[in-house]
């Protein structure tokens, strides 16, 4: 299907299918789609049509009924003609149009950053998905047409959209259980990604003989399993999908030789005993590798995937993976919720959809509360991914989480309650920190304290899962509302100062109403909030503040009497960014007392024979100077130069409690930074403290504040000031 099809093509493949489909529907959406779409071409040159016939025929392998098929083929008419959506209700159906318009309103809105776009996308997709999956299943076989055929795009949107289908698309396709989809999509953006790890995979596979190897360890299994009393077992060989090889040899750091599941043979069976007994013929006829097996049937994955996992070692000493399931387990692990369509009969009804489906609606709750559309994109990424952990609560209840989750994780898996009175955790029957990454197989038992404890704002940082995220915010957001407030408003204040931004008492309630009404909160007081409990980002919302302040100045100067008409004196350039008043190429010295940086207030004074010395221009020596009627005279105006790029001296005293690795750990902190370092003094002051004297340089009094925001976080770190 993947070369230029036409629709002669598809009625013969939906014929040759033998399924029940509506053909009179289906030749009626080809019909207004072929005119819609008329003289319209792809990048690749070929028409337009071509692309909507082949999502169709690919919804068409997955089994999709007649309404899909007529959905994908339509799915770009709304979008991209003049067609409207109650045309096509009022044509098709009210099914065939949800889906239409399903679709289309993924892409349809303009946001104002590429994230927030894709984010508010994916949130539309997942809501299009809880109420009709299919949306979701023609959106994945649109996006597969479009990266088979992505060589037609210019370089760059090559890279975006596999970075996007790596991220987003495929993980999805992932949990719905589409296997074949998935892969392919991995696959094919791998190619784009990376194409010099992509070919390099592709000739090891190439040069390994690995198809001819394990089609021929089948054969023999399927002998010895008639042997056996299982005449009818099917036999599939398959060998590993390019990019879960470079997912394991690139990103795990594996060699090709250290990956076992390489190849894989699939034993299909008719009953769940069967499979067991199959188990058995296999770790009788090879040796069955340690730590490699895994039973998916009795705990399956989040997608409901079932299966037994066992790796061997042949007797070619070639390790391969053997899976054994039933037909059932094996077409929902083909095609998924596709299989909800495919195979009616085989399943029990819409409950096990449902239950397929429960973690989108879940996730869309999660992010119902949050204010940032990003975290949907970080939930795609760590909830999504294909590494799952599972854990068991004492009692024998399975936990399910994903790689990388924490025991703080587990107990809000269980229950809100149970994550909001954690106080501790035991794995094993042994103590471990909250923070504990949970693996597979470990019996967890939470430790709970009293009714009315709740969880620690840093529990924020320590867990993985949107789930548990959303349940500590959702506590803070209702049962702390007025410590929110004073925690969000003193976070937003101090980032303000740190930032220069300086409100009026009269400025600062109409300020702040219109900052929450563009973040869609009521008042000031749920801005403060949602900062408060973590739901909103000050660094987020800080660019917009800026932009609003900066007008605010601007309307403020506008309104300010003019000062009368003054002759400007001409400001020489000197030297070191600094231009001096009346003075033309003098010498620049700076003033050890005060030590000036860009963004000081400044002052020159004209020494005897050493040309300006600049002081800040509240200097202590600078104030005593200019009342004294000798050296009054001598004090000139001076500026930094706009253009100002230099690096300048700063010295800063360190106080801090005396421990060893104290000044390596100020050396790393600097040179982190990309600080220089000029001069270092450390010495013990007495009483356990530590002094250390540091000759920096610094470009500007906002780089200042950032090299000693940053020192001042060093542990054991009392003050740092500037000399």
């Amino acid at each position: 299907m993947a070369g230029y099809i036409t629709w002669p093509d598809l009625q013969k493949s939906l014929v040759a299918s033998g399924r029940g489909y509506d053909m009179d529907l289906i030749r009626r959406a080809y019909e207004l789609a072929d005119r819609a779409h008329e003289g319209q071409r792809r990048r690749s040159g070929e028409p337009y049509i071509c692309h909507p016939l082949h999502v169709a025929a690919l919804l068409a392998e997955l089994g999709m009924d007649s309404e899909s098929l007529a959905g994908a083929l339509l799915h770009d008419v709304v979008e991209d003609t003049g067609v409207s959506l109650a045309e096509i209700g009022s044509r098709f159906g009210p099914d065939v149009a949800l889906l239409v318009d399903g679709v289309t309103k993924l892409t349809k809105i303009e946001f104002s950053s590429v994230e927030e776009q894709q984010a508010e996308n994916l949130r539309k997709m997942l809501l299009a998905m809880s109420q009709d999956v299919r949306v979701m299943l023609i959106k994945l076989c649109d996006r597969l047409h479009n990266m088979r055929t992505g060589d037609a795009w210019p370089e760059q949107k090559r890279r975006d959209k596999a970075l996007e289908t790596m991220e987003v698309y495929a993980p999805i396709a992932h949990r719905l259980g589409i296997s074949s989809v998935k892969e392919e999509l991995e696959d094919r953006s791998l190619h784009y990604l990376d194409p010099v790890g992509y070919d390099e995979i592709k000739n090891l596979l190439a040069g390994s003989g690995g198809e001819e190897f394990v089609s021929g360890v089948a054969e023999v299994i399927r002998q010895r399993l008639a042997e056996n009393g299982m005449p009818r077992a099917a036999l599939k060989s398959r060998v590993k999908s390019i990019s879960g090889i470079y997912r394991k040899m690139y990103i795990h750091g594996r060699d090709f030789e250290e990956i076992y599941d390489i190849y894989a043979v699939r034993i299909i069976l008719d009953t769940v005993a069967e499979c067991y007994n199959a188990l058995g013929v296999i770790h009788d006829m090879y040796h069955p590798l340690p730590n490699r097996f895994k039973d998916y049937i009795s705990t399956p994955k989040p997608n409901m995937y079932q299966s037994l996992h066992t790796t061997v070692i042949g007797h070619e000493g070639i390790p391969f993976e053997v899976q054994i399931r039933t037909w059932e387990m094996d077409q929902m692990a083909e095609y998924g919720v596709a299989a909800h369509w495919k195979y009616k009969a085989g399943i029990s009804g819409s409950d096990r959809l449902e239950e397929r489906l429960a973690w989108v609606r879940q996730l869309l709750e999660s992010q119902r509360d949050s204010s940032d559309a990003g975290d949907i994109l970080r939930t795609i990424k760590s909830d999504l991914l294909p590494e799952e952990v599972f854990a068991f609560t004492p009692r024998g209840d399975v936990i399910n989480l994903p790689a990388g989750a924490t025991a703080i994780d587990f107990a809000y898996a269980i229950h809100s309650a149970v994550g909001n009175r954690m106080i501790g955790a035991k794995v094993n029957g042994r103590i471990v920190p909250i923070d504990h990454k949970v693996t597979t197989g470990e019996i967890i038992e939470v430790i709970l304290g009293p009714k009315d404890k709740g969880p620690s704002r840093d529990w924020l940082k320590i867990v993985c899962t949107s789930q548990a995220r959303s349940k500590i915010r959702n506590w803070f957001k209702k049962e702390r509302r007025e410590e929110n407030i004073a925690t969000g408003r003193e976070a937003l204040e101090k980032e303000l100062r740190r930032n220069l931004i300086n409100l009026t008492a009269e400025q600062w309630e109409p300020f702040m109403a219109e900052t929450a009404r563009r973040q869609r909160l009521n008042s000031p007081e749920e801005l403060y909030a949602a900062i408060g409990y973590g739901g909103l980002q000050v660094s987020r919302i800080l660019p917009r503040i800026k932009e609003e302040y900066a007008r605010l100045r601007a309307a403020e100067e506008q309104r300010a009497p003019q000062p009368p008409v003054e002759i400007p004196i001409k400001k020489h350039r000197a030297t070191d960014g600094v231009a001096v008043e009346g003075i033309d190429n003098c010498p620049i010295k700076f003033a050890k007392c005060c030590s000036p940086l860009p963004g000081d207030e400044i002052i020159g004074f004209i020494t005897r024979g050493f040309g300006v010395s600049i002081h800040k221009k509240d200097c202590a020596n600078v104030q005593k100077s200019l009342d004294d009627p000798e050296n009054a005279g001598r004090w000139v105006h001076a500026w930094w130069e706009d253009s100002v790029q230099e690096n300048y001296k700063a010295t800063l005293d360190i106080d801090a409690l005396d421990r060893s690795g104290l000044v390596g750990d100020v050396a790393v902190a600097l040179t982190d930074m990309r600080v220089p370092i000029y001069a270092m003094n450390a010495r013990q002051s007495g009483s356990g403290r530590a002094s250390i004297t540091i000759t920096l340089g610094i470009a500007n009094t906002e780089h200042l504040d950032n090299v000693v925001a940053k020192l001042r976080r060093i542990r054991d770190v009392i003050s740092v000031t500037r000399s």
